[in-house]
């Protein structure tokens, strides 16, 4: 059980912080909930308690994840990819929802690679910038390291 001020995870939205945990009452029957901010924005998510582990919440990867994920970046030519767009864009979207950072991962070394050899659709550029946002948060709060710098490691490509 996580409690406030505890680093999370959470698919498509990226790190933040528990902020409290808070007993609401829902169609008659109370629940309690994780109030979940996160650290790019006023968002605010409530997550029942009960179904926070199916839902993907998890804890911030460790100081040695970080070191292992942007060491991957170093190589973005072991990617292989769908030629086709519509599964590549299904397969990806898949990968992000899964909160995996390793995944993440290899969605942001596929578009960028894409991106080297030919501009990417609008929706491409949507999920590069998305997916980015996701994995430079969660790598910045584990590491206490600044957005700006985070993505910038990312973003070099060999």
């Amino acid at each position: 059980m996580f409690k406030p001020g505890d680093k999370i995870s959470y698919p498509m939205h990226g790190a933040g912080f528990i902020d409290a945990v808070e007993e609401r009452l829902f169609l008659d029957i109370k629940r309690r909930y994780y109030v979940l901010r996160f650290s790019d924005g006023d968002i605010k998510v409530h997550v029942p308690v009960e179904s926070a582990e199916k839902a993907g919440l998890r804890c911030v990867i460790s100081p040695d994840e970080c070191s292992r994920v942007l060491a991957s970046f170093k190589k973005i030519d072991d990617i292989e990819e769908s030629s086709n767009w519509n599964r590549r864009n299904r397969e990806n979207l898949e990968k992000m929802k899964s909160g995996d950072v390793f995944e993440i991962a290899a969605v942001i070394k596929s578009l960028l690679k894409r991106e080297m050899q030919k501009s990417l659709s609008s929706s491409e550029k949507k999920m590069l910038g998305t997916s980015l946002q996701i994995l430079v948060s969660e790598i910045a709060l584990a590491s206490n390291k600044d957005d700006e710098e985070i993505k910038k490691l990312i973003i070099q490509t060999p």
